[in-house]
């Protein structure tokens, strides 16, 4: 398994592709910083968004967001989303 900052700025590609391909969100890669929020000020996400993140970042790494206050509490920024999928991850491959 590589380690914890490779798998992080693995993620984060993996995040800015979703963001900008996947929801068309009109700005530059670059410009999605990990402390970035994604609703609000931030990158303004609304419901439909967020739900379509998910389902980009599940097609993607295979770790499925719950539909839960946790998994909600991950949507709070692009690191909370990275940080749910290592955990996520990491979890599976205790279970093996």
């Amino acid at each position: 398994m590589p380690d914890t900052s490779s798998r992080r700025l693995a993620l984060l590609e993996t995040v800015r592709d979703v963001l900008t391909e996947h929801l068309h969100m009109g700005i530059e890669r670059d410009q999605i910083q990990p402390n970035t929020p994604l609703f609000g000020t931030g990158l303004g996400l609304d419901s439909i968004d967020a739900v379509d993140l998910a389902v980009g970042l599940e097609r993607r790494t295979g770790s499925q967001l719950p539909d839960t206050w946790e998994g909600r509490a991950a949507m709070r920024t692009v690191n909370t989303v990275i940080s749910a999928i290592i955990a996520m991850e990491d979890d599976r491959a205790s279970d093996s």
